[in-house]
This record gives structure tokens, sequence and C-alpha cells, in this order.
């Protein structure tokens, strides 16, 4: 038998790593002799840089950067020499983590710091960046990004605006005569998972603003600066911005990484399976075994068990799911294509309890599905 363990984590109690190694130890327990692959698994959220760093093999670089209100900081991002690769955590500079809730207000934050985590990359010698843009504290729509790649943001007297969001409404002209030259010899590819556009009622702004610290008027504010900053970048590359699906991610980071990166914006799943090599790993694979904390209805909209789902579907190979806790029906499970759910948590017992019984709970339930297996 050839399993293969896909695992997004059990948040609070197992990473993926863990949740393969319970599994496989499950597993063992009645099919001693089986060929295990372990594919850990993400989506974006987190745990991802634990993910990415494993797959990638990539040494952790170390840079003086500036922080979302341009204080100086140290920040980190991934690089592979052997494959020219570097993974770049958004949120490692300009992230909301690196504020405290009085500080935290997206009309006064910049995307400056991830732009120069992109330089030394591309200093280091980075021919392939991967761009992970969750939690951030910004609403530039990659302006300060941009700005420390080389591009100037200019007001209508000509001078160089801050590269702020209350900015966005003064761009007038966008000047790109210092622009890094190897940039254009860069691939970039960005983890993006929703498909907010850069402006409007399901935009950066009005969707976002509010957990960055913006008050009403702000995020009012911030709209109307993204309407007038797209129409200015719309006349720079002669394109429709607004019709970028997944634009307003990170603060319109989405659109910023598209139109001055020219990055491809993906899933996270789908980019994550392709740095695990995913699609070779299941050939001829009997099972695919995945998880995740919670298995609910939303477990099919760009989540790593969906992932999962696609791929297993192409090469017809039945999926486990076992999970935290179960909240579908035999309706759902049907229409996701699981062919076997579980909830691990055995007799009545508190969240705490659960939390910390994870472990010998999923070896538990690995070994008696091995055994239903084998029956």
């Amino acid at each position: 038998m050839k399993f293969v363990i896909a695992p997004d984590k059990y948040k609070d109690s197992l990473s993926g790593f863990e949740f393969c190694d319970a599994v496989e130890e499950g597993l063992k327990r009645v099919f001693q002799n089986a060929e295990i692959i372990k594919k850990p698994l993400a989506d974006g959220g987190d745990g991802t840089i634990a993910i990415i760093g494993h797959y990638l093999n990539g040494n952790t670089q170390k840079v003086a950067v500036n922080d979302p209100l341009f204080r100086k900081i140290e920040a980190s991002y991934l690089y592979n020499e052997a494959s020219e690769t570097a993974f770049v955590e958004m949120a490692e500079a300009s992230g909301l983590k690196l504020l405290n809730q009085e500080e935290r207000n997206c009309m006064y934050t910049t995307t400056y710091g991830t732009g120069e985590l992109i330089v030394n990359a591309i200093q280091k010698g980075a021919s392939k960046i991967i761009l992970g843009i969750g939690g951030s504290a910004t609403c530039d729509a990659g302006m300060g990004m941009a700005h420390a790649l080389g591009y100037d943001f200019l007001d209508t007297q000509g001078n160089v605006l801050s590269p702020i969001g209350a900015n966005l409404i003064h761009v007038a002209h966008i000047n790109d005569s210092r622009v890094l030259p190897e940039l254009r010899d860069i691939t970039f590819l960005v983890a993006c998972d929703v498909t907010n556009p850069l402006y409007g009622p399901n935009g950066s702004a009005h969707v976002y603003g509010p957990q960055k610290g913006a008050s009403e008027a702000e995020v009012l504010a911030l709209d109307k600066g993204l309407r007038h900053y797209a129409t200015v970048v719309n006349a720079f590359v002669n394109s429709n911005v607004q019709e970028i699906e997944g634009g307003g991610a990170a603060g319109g980071m989405g659109v910023g990484s598209h139109v001055f990166l020219k990055a491809t914006l993906t899933s996270g799943i789908d980019l994550i399976k392709e740095l695990a090599v995913f699609e070779e790993a299941v050939q001829g694979a009997d099972w695919i075994i995945t998880g995740e904390g919670q298995l609910d209805e939303q477990t099919v909209s760009g989540k790593t068990i969906s992932g999962v789902l696609e791929t297993a579907k192409k090469h017809k190979i039945p999926v486990a799911a076992l999970c935290g806790s179960v909240d579908i029906s035999i309706q759902d499970q049907e229409d996701m294509g699981l062919a076997y759910v579980t909830a691990i948590t055995s007799g009545a017992m508190t969240l705490q309890k659960a939390i910390a019984h994870s472990y010998e709970n999923l070896v538990m339930a690995s070994y008696n599905f091995a055994r239903a297996l084998k029956s």
C-alpha cells in the first residue's frame, strides 16, 4: 500500500509535520511495509512560512529594513542559493504583528520594508521570488514596496510623495527612471487567496481597512485614494487594475505586485503544492490522507483540503480526512469527494484536553482507519 499524508496544521495543536508523524505511526501498526510519503501543506495562512521553508530548504537572511511606520527593524526572508529562489513574507517587514494596537492605522503605514527585503533578495542573486502577502498592516497598494525598488510617486508639483495610504489621493505621476534594472529578469509568484478588487464596497479599504485601524471616515478617504491611484496606474501601464482578481489583497498589494513586479497571483495551496512537487508524489498512491483542525463548509474554498481533493480527483485517488472536529453533512462529504471522514476526538472531553491529546488521538484514528482498510 502507498499512502501520501498531506495535511494542514491543527491550529493551536499539531503542526503539519506532527500530523504526518502521528498518521504514519498509526498506519505502520497495521501496514508495516507500507510506502508512506509525507507532504505537509498549507494554504497561505499561519504556519505557511515553516512549510515553505521545509520545501525550499532555504537559509534565513536577516536584513535591516523599515517597519510599517518607517522605524528600523531586523526582518528576515528565506533564500535557497542552488535554485536562486527566495521566499519573502510581507508580514515580516510590513505586518500588523509589528505594531501595537494604538499604532495601527493603515492611512499612515507603508510596504516599503517589504520592498527592501525584495531588493536584498535580488542582490543576493535570486531569480525567482515567492511573496506571501498575508497579515499586512498597510493600504498603500504596494506603493512603498515599489518605491524601494526605484519607482517614485510624484504629486502635481513633481514632489516625491511618502509611500503611505494617505498619499494615494495625491499621486499624479509615476517615475520609473531609477528602477532596479535586474527587476525585469526576476520571476515573481504571489500567494493570494482572496478575490477582492482594489476599491469599492468589496475593495481593500472597505473590507480590510477597519481591521488595520482605519476609522469610517478614513476608510472612505482610502477608498477614494485607491480609486484615484488606479486611474494613474492605469495610464502608466495601459490597463485596468480594477479587473485584477485579488488586486485588493493585502491593502492593494495584489495590484502593486502585479503592476510593479509583473507577478503572477496564485492560490496559496497551489503554490505550496508546486513547491512540494505534490503531483509527482501522489503517482500510484492507494490513499491520500489529509486533515485540518476543523472540517466545515468553508473547507471547499481555497483551503488545503480543497487543493488536495483537486489533485486526488485528477488521479482518481480516494481521500481520507482525519480532522480535529467535523461539521459537515453526508451530502457535504459526498459533494467534496471525500471517501472517508472522521473526527479524532474520542469520548467527551474539553477543548483543552482534546488539544493536549491530539497526537495520540490522531494515532488511534489512523490505526482504526488502517484496520478498516485491511478488514
